[in-house]
């Protein structure tokens, strides 16, 4: 089989990490997202993931959250089946095979011009892939602007500079007529915390974006209304989790303080 060495920078690189854990979900005996497309793409990549040293918190944790944005996914394109979806940051996530959207969805896999070129040499064309820098503005001149939008932000928020974050979603907000924004919500301890973490540490990452409000997007001038917080912690899903990671996550899930600090998925209308 023909491995594949990716040329990315640090930033990009972090495509890895996820990839690896969702990897690494699918081959344990009671998978939180149960992706085998996952393990079959780390397969062909040439890398060394043993050097990420990824422990089954980060495993779970993001297997959990990406099954819980894909939830929101289905439920949108179920209520609105000509919508668009754009999936932010999708690295070499396969969110589009496991929602398996309506025909009359047109989905876009967006992200940096060379993580788009590594998707399209690995992965089958099933949606729009547009390659783009989303700290610049003009990113959404190429997207329809007539129908409601699903905007997906997994991972993304701490990792993009300054106030890059909120101008982003601002401008993609601004395009569509309404529609949704889900991601996961990192508090400012979360995001501060990333940094230390010795996955990030082994990419070379400093993360430093995030907010503890849930309502604080409504103040970032793009229309946005806050529809849930999920903590995930107390997800039915955690029963899958191996003990004693569950015990624990039960434990945390006592508190809302601590969960939000644990993982979070937050949804939005606007």
């Amino acid at each position: 089989m023909l491995r594949i060495r990716p040329e990315l920078n640090p930033v990009q690189e972090t495509l890895l990490l996820t990839l690896e854990a969702r990897a690494l979900d699918a081959t344990m005996p009671t998978p939180v997202l149960s992706d085998a497309r996952q393990a079959e793409l780390a397969d062909r990549i040439d890398y060394d993931f043993t050097e990420l040293k990824l422990k089954p918190s980060l495993i779970c944790g993001t297997a959990l959250r990406a099954r819980k944005l894909d939830d929101a996914v289905r439920s949108f394109t179920a209520t609105h089946p000509t919508a668009v979806v754009l999936d932010l940051g999708c690295g070499l996530d396969t969110r589009v095979f496991r929602c398996d959207p309506p025909t009359g969805v047109t989905w876009y896999d967006i992200d940096y011009p060379e993580v788009v070129d590594l998707r399209a040499q690995l992965l089958p064309q099933r949606s729009h892939l547009l390659g783009v820098d989303l700290t610049k503005s003009g990113w959404t001149s190429q997207l329809p602007d007539d129908r409601p939008a699903m905007i997906v932000a997994e991972g993304l928020l701490p990792f993009l500079p300054g106030d890059s974050f909120q101008t982003m979603i601002r401008e993609a907000t601004a395009h569509f007529p309404s529609g949704e924004l889900a991601l996961n919500g990192y508090t400012r301890f979360a995001a501060w915390a990333m940094k230390y973490h010795r996955s990030i540490k082994a990419l070379g990452i400093r993360a430093a974006q995030g907010f503890d409000d849930p309502r604080e997007p409504e103040t970032w001038n793009a229309h946005l209304n806050l529809i849930e917080e999920q903590l995930l912690t107390r997800a039915p899903e955690v029963a899958l989790f191996p003990q004693p990671l569950r015990i624990l996550t039960h434990a945390i899930a006592l508190s809302p303080r601590l969960s939000r600090q644990a993982n979070r998925i937050l949804r939005y209308a606007f």
